[in-house]
């Protein structure tokens, strides 16, 4: 496989982002990356690589660029969590356009990425992400999938929940037994949002396992057994909406 580590330009600055793909044929289909909160790093990168392995272009960029280029939760302690959290505030639904607009526009200048042919995938704060991304851009996503999404039902006007009604793309949700982050009412409230729209999705809940279930190395929560699940709803989501050509 082919991997680049490269700066992306946006209206806020220079985003410090992960691509890898495939090394020959192409061009290939794009997946667009949404990182959690512990922040871009070589688990992700991985994991990235694992879906550039089936014949994908995909694009992991560091969504804290604009407080710092290199944030990674190392250790779960007080000040690291606080730094996290405090970043994670800076994100939202206005810098989520802006991002993803800088990605579009950086697959559509590559001539091994099938721009045309496109989807996102987002864990845990990012589970929200790839909602806005998908309404904001209903002519470029095919699919999404969030997977143990944090904060999908909220007060705010445009929490997930509402913002699902107006999805054209088809959608999946991998949900955690437990997650505080994501609760059943929450979910329960995705679920009405989603049905309010015509689109096709899924809500799937996988039992025995808390968030983060999908990281190797996130210890105390990995699910072995979930998370090759979530790899292979992935590949039968992106199989479906990206591989047709055209």
């Amino acid at each position: 496989m082919i991997e680049h580590h490269l700066d992306l330009p946006t209206a806020d600055g220079a985003m410090n982002t992960f691509v890898v793909h495939p090394d020959e044929g192409g061009p290939f289909p794009v997946v667009l990356f949404y990182m959690d909160a512990p922040g871009k790093r070589e688990e992700l990168h991985d994991m990235a690589r694992r879906l550039a392995s089936v014949g994908y272009f995909v694009v992991l960029p560091n969504l804290y660029y604009r407080r710092s280029r290199d944030f990674k939760l190392l250790e779960r302690t007080e000040p690291a969590l606080s730094e996290m959290f405090a970043l994670m505030a800076t994100l939202d639904r206005a810098s989520t356009v802006c991002d993803t607009r800088a990605m579009l526009a950086y697959v559509d200048a590559q001539p091994l990425a099938d721009a045309r042919r496109l989807g996102a995938v987002g864990y845990c704060m990012s589970g929200p992400f790839v909602v806005w991304a998908a309404a904001a851009f209903p002519d470029r996503l095919r699919c999404i999938a969030s997977i143990h999404g944090a904060n999908m039902a909220t007060d705010q006007p445009d929490s997930p929940h509402r913002v699902a009604a107006t999805l054209q793309c088809e959608s999946y949700f991998a949900c955690a037994e437990t997650d505080r982050w994501a609760p059943p009412a929450d979910i329960q409230a995705l679920q009405a949002g989603l049905q309010a729209s015509a689109a096709p999705h899924r809500v799937e809940w996988y039992p025995g396992t808390e968030h983060g279930f999908a990281f190797p190395l996130r210890a105390g929560a990995y699910h072995k057994a979930s998370a090759e699940r979530h790899w292979e709803r992935l590949f039968s989501l992106f199989g479906r909406r990206l591989h047709p050509a055209g």
